[in-house]
């Protein structure tokens, strides 16, 4: 039986189920998943570097022939052990070093020919490569693995990049025939891209450079519009479907607004006219809404519900956690005192969640603010008009989806203070419109942000002293509530006990953590509001949903094992008044990216500029997480720095959609194809309609 790209991986020649089960656990169960997998960097073999001519401290690739090697046990530590190896080429001889890696010893003999990609180092007899890159060669090799641009693949071990270089161009001779294009030629034309095999071809074996980065543009531009057409057809949908149309204008809004004590800024009053001008719309309202910590997110959410409320329509509003739901609660009980609230968390007790299943489904209940527990099927609602999500990033996709059913076509505002910049936010979160609120409220300070050493902690917490002398509150956060001697980490109850006795030990301090049960947390947090506690020792939980104006410092210990993101969140939590704040960070960090996210908190306070950081520390599958969107999916794109190409295919995706909606013209028969088999859901949301 001829195989096909969509043949399992185990009938190519020399695999079988053993080795089959490896290449699953890189992603690859089929022919053309192997055809994309691609090289992570490659190494310019046109032109190997003599030995002789090897430079100090600069990565370079030589071929070379072992003439001697061992392996011995490190002095200082028996189990440690060292493998050597001396190699020549015509020029000169040079030592080759590899550590704690014994099994070696069984391929690196005399005789063996080598390639070897690393840095030379000066030593005492002279240049010496550690742990360099290498590779085995033999004169049947030579077409793939030398006097070419060479693909350098991340692989396990037990595959040797020359094995899997012959195994990928072996299917690619076997089944280069049977690419078919899924991007439609005047698509490809405009765009200046080139064919799908050619493409294939060139980012696996490319001729010269030049054409491995057309291939490069052509596979990433392929990925992005296969990301963007499932989000450009969902907001084409969204708009076919009606929504309810509220009215903006009443004596119930107008009477909200004219007590509110404080103004809006610039930036709220604009996004609020958007938000007015969806649910005044016939379509359901699909906003996103980022705003940087602190920015007024919560009371522009408020003045939705009170647009749903004065139509007789109930408003849901989720949240992440128990501690904000219960914010949310008392901030909203107290801005809107005529409309009925309630709370629905986990915690409650049975009875408790009954009779708030009762008033919510006989219209007793105008806004509903609750975590998780607002999901269950007990929840119904007599008649929701408005879905606000808090924090958005915390739920997965298809838990954002569930809320809305429980209405018909409810509006639906998504917040999250984890920014990203605007015209990244606008192709990644194609289906929803967006809203940014980008200006702190009248006389909010920047959060002056400063790193300490853990050699220069006191002084940190000479700051806070004087900061809880004058008054004001602080925050002391840990990223473990235990002790971990295996992570070299202090934790928050034994800091606890060591502060209150030591430092701190004139004030009142308090413990918070997750393990604490609700009521506990709930009681030690209503305590710090009430100014009954000085400080307040706790581990993340405080990430979301403190507000306490009069917290004006905080020391965030072990900074490194914090994300960039969480690290900006945390630091939400002071800066909420007027007076001047600080967050102080106290770490030893080591490595590069660990520093780039203390330089970057200390540098910067803006919530788009820290995300822009973080976006180039983690790049965008790790930014933004496997649970919330198809850019983990991506293999060679990358939004940063193809941001136009992105836009491009997002174009294209529109341009296409509009005219063929269903992907039934001849020439998007096989981007159809493709995009069933890549995305199975998407089925539904073509035949939607």
């Amino acid at each position: 039986m001829k195989s096909t790209l969509q043949s399992p991986i185990q009938y190519l020649k020399g695999i079988g189920p053993k080795r089959a089960d490896k290449f699953s656990k890189l992603g690859i169960n089929s022919i053309e998943d192997l055809l994309y997998y691609f090289p992570r960097r490659y190494e310019d073999r046109t032109n190997f570097v003599l030995i002789k001519g090897l430079k100090e401290g600069q990565v370079q690739t030589i071929k070379a022939e072992i003439i001697a090697g061992g392996q011995r046990n490190s002095w200082r530590r028996r189990s440690f052990s060292i493998t050597e190896a001396f190699v020549k080429d015509d020029s000169a001889r040079i030592s080759c070093v590899w550590f704690n890696r014994p099994y070696l010893k069984n391929y690196l003999k005399p005789g063996v020919k080598l390639i070897l990609h690393g840095k030379p180092e000066l030593r005492q007899n002279g240049l010496q490569m550690n742990n360099p890159e290498f590779e085995i060669i033999s004169d049947e090799d030579e077409p793939l693995s030398a006097g070419r641009i060479v693909p350098v693949y991340s692989l396990p071990e037990g595959f040797s990049q020359r094995y899997f270089r012959r195994l990928i161009k072996q299917s690619l001779d076997s089944h280069v025939s049977q690419i078919i294009d899924c991007l439609a030629y005047d698509i490809r034309q405009r765009n200046n891209l080139l064919n799908l095999a050619q493409s294939l071809l060139n980012i696996h074996f490319p001729v010269d450079l030049k054409i491995q980065k057309q291939a490069y543009e052509r596979l990433a531009f392929e990925e992005f519009f296969l990301f963007q057409i499932p989000l450009v057809l969902r907001k084409f949908k969204r708009k076919e479907k009606k929504g309810i149309v509220h009215k903006v204008k009443g004596d119930l809004l107008d009477d909200f607004l004219a007590h509110m004590p404080f103004v809006l800024t610039k930036s709220q009053l604009k996004v609020v006219d958007e938000i007015k001008k969806d649910m005044s719309g016939q379509a359901a309202m699909q906003r996103l809404l980022q705003g940087d910590v602190g920015s007024g997110k919560t009371i522009v959410a408020l003045i939705a519900a009170a647009v749903a409320w004065q139509g007789g329509y109930q408003t849901a509003f989720m949240v992440p956690t128990e501690i904000l739901a219960r914010q949310h609660f008392e901030k909203i009980g107290s801005l809107m005192k005529e409309a009925k609230a309630g709370l629905l968390v986990s915690s409650l007790d049975k009875k408790e969640k009954q009779k708030i299943h009762r008033a919510l489904k006989e219209g007793q209940i105008d806004i509903l603010i609750g975590t998780h527990a607002l999901l269950e099927e007990d929840v119904q609602f007599k008649n929701l008009g408005l879905v606000v999500i808090d924090e958005q990033h915390k739920f997965g996709v298809g838990q954002r989806a569930l809320l809305p059913q429980k209405g018909i076509n409810p509006d639906c505002l998504i917040m999250t203070a984890t920014p990203i910049p605007r015209t990244l936010a606008i192709t990644i979160y194609g289906d929803l419109d967006i809203s940014i609120i980008d200006e702190l409220p009248p006389g909010r300070q920047p959060v002056k942000t400063m790193y300490f050493t853990k050699k220069q902690r006191l002084k940190a917490y000479e700051l806070v002293e004087a900061e809880l002398k004058q008054g004001s509150q602080a925050y002391i956060v840990y990223p473990v509530i235990e002790e971990s001697f295996a992570l070299d980490m202090d934790g928050a109850k034994e800091m606890y006990q060591q502060l209150s006795a030591g430092v701190f030990k004139e004030f009142k301090l308090g413990l918070i953590h997750g393990r604490l049960k609700q009521q506990e947390q709930d009681e030690i947090m209503f305590k710090f509001k009430n100014k009954e506690l000085d400080a307040l020792v706790s581990t993340t939980v405080l990430e979301v949903g403190i507000d306490n104006p009069n917290a004006t410092c905080m020391v965030v210990e072990e900074a490194h094992r914090f994300g960039l993101s969480q690290l900006h969140q945390l630091r939400g939590r002071v800066g909420r008044g007027e007076k001047q704040s600080f967050c102080m960070l106290v770490s030893d960090a080591q490595g590069q990216e660990a520093m780039a996210r203390i330089q970057a908190m200390v540098q910067y306070s803006d919530g788009f500029k820290i995300a822009e950081e973080d976006l180039k520390i983690r790049g965008p599958g790790e930014f933004f997480g496997s649970r919330q969107h198809g850019l983990t999916e991506l293999k060679i794109g990358n939004p940063l720095v193809q941001m136009q190409l992105l836009k491009r295919s997002r174009e294209e995706a529109i341009k296409l959609l509009e005219h063929d909606e269903r992907l039934e013209q001849r020439q998007n028969l096989a981007l159809k194809e493709k995009l069933l088999q890549r995305f199975p859901e998407y089925e539904k949301l073509v035949m939607v309609g």
